[in-house]
């Protein structure tokens, strides 16, 4: 038998012990995973050598982060390029074929005409549709307005289907801006068959931006947030006290919970420390940077004991409110 995959080194382990194992429940639905081929998606680092990660390269490297639990996940096509999009997504279907628990989304670009994306989708048994700021033809993408990468005829479709759509805003304020709320309450409200989830808490990477926009939001019944890989304990804290416990879910967007470092929030922005950003001998210490989907753990554990969750709450988070919306 093969040796199992796995980036775990000592001093994450020790960090899994002492931080993660008496909080993690016994379930875990990834809410926000990828999975891929090499060929198909370029990742950095060691992750992106590995030649497949599909359904079983999964459940292996779980195990770094959560192990002995039972798992269950959402898969979004990894890929870099239009040519290769029909691909992955493909792929992604093979992965939660034979798996019940298991749902995948498609991928689509803005110019996708809705009735073929409509049939693609339930050929392959996919459950929603995936955008991507890098599908826009703003310039830069990152200040894309929503519209520019999820049109109005791909959330109408969604909304006739009963699908999920997970959403990355972009633009520099996140959820705070004017724009992207006026868009998700839009969308929402109009299409009530449509489940939007906002990944990485509302792309809450600065979490002030929660605190202002959130506000804004609250009151739409079909409008859900995944945590993937967000470290800043504030971000999800601001969803579970202002929009609900009940609407967050857990996500470790594999590859990224398998590099090192973290998110920090900055000024009125955010920036990411990675193994190779020189921080790490700070202080006249060498710190040991951990994989990022154990701090992610780490900040979901401090705002579920900021906002004093029961146990049968955190088990929400990580399995029960994903499983109500993905109908298992």
């Amino acid at each position: 038998m093969s040796e199992r995959l796995s980036f775990l080194q000592p001093h994450d382990a020790e960090f899994f012990e002492r931080e993660i194992a008496s909080f993690l429940p016994d379930r875990v639905y990834d809410a926000h995973c990828h999975v891929w081929e090499r060929d198909v998606a370029q990742w950095s680092g060691p992750i992106g050598e590995i030649p497949v990660v599909g359904y079983e390269q999964y459940v292996q490297l779980m195990q770094d982060i959560h192990p002995d639990r039972r798992l269950a996940a959402m898969f979004i096509p990894g890929f870099a390029g239009r040519e290769v999009s029909a691909r992955a997504n493909a792929f992604a279907a093979e992965q939660v074929a034979a798996h019940p628990d298991y749902r995948g989304i498609f991928f689509i670009h803005p110019e996708d005409d809705p009735s073929w994306v409509r049939d693609e989708v339930n050929r392959l048994g996919l459950h929603g549709l995936k955008c991507y700021h890098t599908m826009s033809n703003v310039s830069p993408t990152w200040e894309s307005p929503i519209e520019a990468f999820l049109p109005e005829a791909h959330v109408a479709m969604a909304h006739e289907e009963g699908w999920v759509i997970t959403l990355h805003m972009v633009r520099s304020r996140g959820v705070a801006d004017p724009g992207n709320i006026e868009t998700i309450r839009r969308y929402c409200e109009s299409y009530p068959g449509m489940k939007l989830i906002l990944a990485h808490s509302a792309r809450g990477f600065q979490p002030a931006h929660n605190l202002e926009g959130l506000e804004r939001l609250k009151g739409l019944d079909n409008l859900y947030f995944d945590t993937s890989v967000n470290c800043e304990p504030m971000a999800h804290q601001a969803i579970i006290r202002i929009i609900g416990h009940d609407k967050l879910m857990y996500g470790t967007d594999l590859p990224v919970s398998h590099l090192r470092g973290r998110s920090v929030s900055v000024a009125d922005t955010f920036l990411w420390l990675y193994e190779d950003t020189p921080v790490w001998g700070e202080k006249h210490q060498s710190i040991q940077p951990a994989l990022i989907g154990l701090e992610h753990l780490r900040s979901i554990k401090w705002a579920c004991w900021s906002e004093r969750l029961s146990d049968a709450q955190v088990e929400d988070i990580f399995w029960n409110n994903a499983a109500r919306l993905f109908g298992l």
